[in-house]
């Protein structure tokens, strides 16, 4: 007898994948099994590992099971970290460090060497730090993958960064940009020369920015030149070139080349140094619009920041057009999110936080979506939300990430203070005082919109 059952295609596909990842599990253990055995071999005959034994050993399946995953899940990094008695497996996820898995001590590294193979590595090497790259194609994902090992006094560590050869570009709205912040930046982008800034600290979607900078000006009537390390997204049209230091070419001696090349726009990927900075206040100053990346805390700190690597303040008050600074936060996930009350002391910490937007006419003039979300703070008691953890997003309560940005625009007031050398908290008063909302305000607006949470913002913005 045949009992017919109705099941959904995203439930079948569910169990679909918990079925797969049971048999990848079952596929490791049988791997390090297998590795068990062909380490005590090698131990025991003292040969050393070595690109024949690894080539078709288990040890390529756990590699191959790991890069998968890492692909499938979106991580943008893998960490291969050997212990004192085991080597622990973690990625990072929207930001976030997540163990996955350990080995035993033993396996590291016939994993890490099965790595360095694939990098074009220095398979004996391990003394040295090493830097390498390979490709791999999961589905219909082709991904580059950047490699840097770092001997510990455990062995050796090893880093896998992910980058999708196509990046998928997003417009500023997607980003997160929006209201006065959003048209303040589309203004200053198309200005025909002039330096504008992104800053913030590793991993906060800089680049990202920038490519969303590009693919808005692209047209066949600029000729656009980046130098990069690495070329992280690749924009059709532009002309992107990587840095190559061992060769010479570097990002002031790539600045150098670009004036030759009759660019209309140039994008640097981090100013690292004087040189790269006056190199690139110079390309400003002679006709180019130049975009490029700061490490800085705050928007109104890249201005000491550029001061103090040598830059001459008359003639950044002149280039200068604009800096945003932003942060990347975790979005709460839709498919569990749930409201509630937060405590008194943090409903009182936003009122106090956000107090001063509404006292900003410019802001509250200029920007009808901050004017409406600030009728929230009316409220007696203020609501937020969160995720209570679902399979979707693997029970952390978030699911991708969002910018969180501040933007300051170079005025008549903060090109005076610019020359005076004034320091970065005066210059931040008066860009707020001219509409300015600063990155936790952005933060805490998006959490009382339920985009994300508080903690997820004093994380990354305190």
């Amino acid at each position: 007898k045949v009992v017919p059952y109705i099941a959904t295609e995203e439930g079948i596909t569910k169990i679909l994948e918990e079925f797969k990842s049971k048999s990848i599990g079952d596929e490791i253990s049988a791997a390090l099994e297998e590795i068990n055995q062909t380490t005590l071999k090698i131990e025991e005959t003292h040969q050393d590992i070595t690109d024949e034994t690894l080539r078709d050993a288990p040890v390529a399946r756990i590699v191959n099971m790991i890069l998968e995953t890492a692909v499938k899940i979106g991580a943008s990094d893998v960490h291969l970290e050997p212990g004192e008695d085991k080597s622990r497996l973690r990625y990072r996820v929207d930001g976030i460090l997540e163990e996955k898995r350990t080995f035993p001590k033993e396996m590291h590294d016939s994993i890490s060497a099965r790595v360095k193979i694939l990098s074009n590595m220095k398979i004996d090497e391990k003394r040295i730090p090493q830097d390498g790259r390979f490709k791999i194609q999961v589905g219909d994902t082709s991904t580059d993958l950047r490699v840097s090992t770092l001997p510990t006094i455990y062995g050796e560590k090893v880093v896998i960064r992910l980058l999708k050869e196509e990046g998928v570009i997003f417009s500023f709205k997607d980003l997160g940009l929006r209201g006065l912040s959003l048209k303040r930046l589309e203004t200053a982008i198309l200005k025909p020369t002039g330096m504008i800034l992104v800053t913030g600290p590793t991993g906060s979607g800089k680049t990202v920015t920038l490519s969303a900078a590009l693919s808005k000006l692209n047209t066949a009537r600029v000729n656009i030149v980046t130098v990069e390390d690495p070329v992280e997204i690749r924009v059709n049209g532009v002309n992107q070139v990587q840095v190559n230091v061992q060769a010479g070419l570097t990002f002031a001696t790539g600045l150098r080349s670009f004036l030759r090349q009759d660019p209309n726009i140039i994008l640097v990927g981090e100013v690292r140094d004087g040189e790269t900075a006056e190199l690139a206040i110079h390309a400003a100053l002679t006709g180019h619009l130049v975009l490029s990346t700061l490490h800085t805390n705050s928007a109104a700190g890249a201005i000491p920041r550029l001061l103090d690597m040598g830059v001459e303040d008359f003639l950044l008050s002149s280039t200068l057009v604009a800096v945003l600074g932003q942060r990347l936060v975790r979005k709460v996930c839709t498919q569990c999110k749930e409201e509630y009350e937060p405590p008194k002391e943090v409903q009182d910490q936003i009122r106090e936080t956000l107090k001063d937007i509404e006292q900003n006419k410019v802001i509250m003039t200029k920007d009808p979506d901050i004017a409406k979300n600030m009728k929230l703070l009316k409220q007696d008691k203020l609501t937020l939300y969160k995720g209570k953890g679902c399979d979707l997003c693997h029970q952390t309560g978030y699911k991708g990430r969002l910018g969180i940005f501040e933007l300051l625009e170079m005025s008549e007031k903060i090109a005076h203070l610019t020359v005076e050398r004034s320091p970065a908290n005066a210059i931040e008063d008066v860009a707020i005082s001219e509409g300015m909302v600063k990155l936790i305000q952005d933060g805490f607006l998006r959490a009382l919109e339920g985009t994300t949470t508080i903690e997820e913002v004093m994380r990354v913005a305190k």
